[in-house]
């Protein structure tokens, strides 16, 4: 189990940090001059030079990436090449809000893709497990565009129940913040939460067909006890591999929830930066995007060997 997890954990490593060279050398092939965009295009050489040395541009590239890469560990993404002020409260700040929301949209998802993936696999031949199969399939096919206009049209200027749009801190005001919360939550988790029930209920009825899981019903357990003893622990194998690149794909969904909800995260940054060409911030934030992705890969990695321990054998 060590190995497999110390195997794991280097694996990981190596590919955040091919990850971050990649990154860089994107961003540095990229037409254009950072300093003709901080000073415009009628800058003299001197003062383009000038401003080349000042964000560091006239160094190796070796030092530049350096000095990049070893100040992310420490919330230090360096100096906007168009503003010239520090980036990191910026991103910290637009980071937290995604984080809430994202996090926020899996946790609603998988409560609610558990037990109705669950429920339609056991009543897979009653109405009600061929509804919820049903609804679920027209789940996967509303974008979360789609379905967070409609919720605003519905919540916010139909009934006047939620605000339409904007963002309140929870410190500033937890009601404010939830109220806030609940639609584009919703908008995000309802396509997510639609996807994994259908993984649930197609691993469930997998289950539900092994002959352990007869044997228990034999010994006189219902349907929903021997799936709660015996059968969910078998199941959650390819429900967490789902959950992981959902998760992954709540970043991507995020980034147009907020625009659609006008909520000022790091997707909402990313967009305004490349408006910007502030490619430090661009470099920044796709790196941070790309940190998250590898991190809940690993994380899932790390998971299935603790759901099932075979897995580091076999890798």
């Amino acid at each position: 189990m060590i190995r497999a997890v110390g195997g794991r954990a280097l694996r990981f490593v190596l590919t955040l940090a091919a990850t971050s060279v990649l990154v860089f050398a994107f961003m540095r092939v990229l037409p254009g001059d950072p300093a003709e965009v901080a000073l415009g295009t009628g800058a003299s050489e001197e003062a383009l030079e000038r401003t080349r040395a000042e964000f560091g541009l006239d160094r190796p590239l070796a030092v530049q990436y350096w000095d990049w890469i070893s100040g992310i560990p420490l919330g230090d993404f360096g100096v906007s090449f168009v503003t010239g002020e520090d980036i990191s409260p910026v991103v910290l700040d637009r980071l937290s809000v995604s984080l809430i929301l994202v996090v926020s949209a899996m946790v609603v998802a998988v409560a609610v893709a558990v037990p109705l993936g669950s429920w339609a696999a056991v009543r897979h031949r009653r109405a009600d497990g061929i509804a919820v199969s049903a609804l679920s399939q027209v789940g996967v096919a509303v974008p979360n565009f789609l379905a967070g206009m409609l919720l605003v049209a519905a919540f916010a200027l139909g009934l006047g129940w939620l605000p339409a749009n904007s963002w309140m801190p929870p410190a500033y005001d937890p009601v404010q913040f939830l109220s806030h919360l609940v639609l584009p939550v919703a908008a995000l988790a309802a396509v997510q939460a639609a996807v994994m029930t259908r993984y649930v209920r197609t691993s469930v009825l997998e289950i539900m067909g092994q002959d352990w899981m007869r044997t228990a019903r034999a010994k006189g357990l219902s349907r929903f006890r021997a799936l709660v003893r015996h059968g969910l622990r078998n199941a959650a194998l390819p429900v967490l591999t789902v959950t992981g690149i959902q998760l992954t794909t709540l970043v991507v969904g995020a980034v147009v929830i907020e625009q659609v909800f006008v909520i000022p995260g790091i997707g909402s940054e990313l967009i305004e930066a490349v408006a910007a060409r502030d490619l430090l911030t661009v470099q920044s934030v796709v790196m941070l995007l790309a940190m998250a992705t590898l991190t809940v890969n690993f994380v899932v990695d790390l998971l299935y060997l603790i759901l099932d321990p075979r897995t580091a054998v076999r890798t």
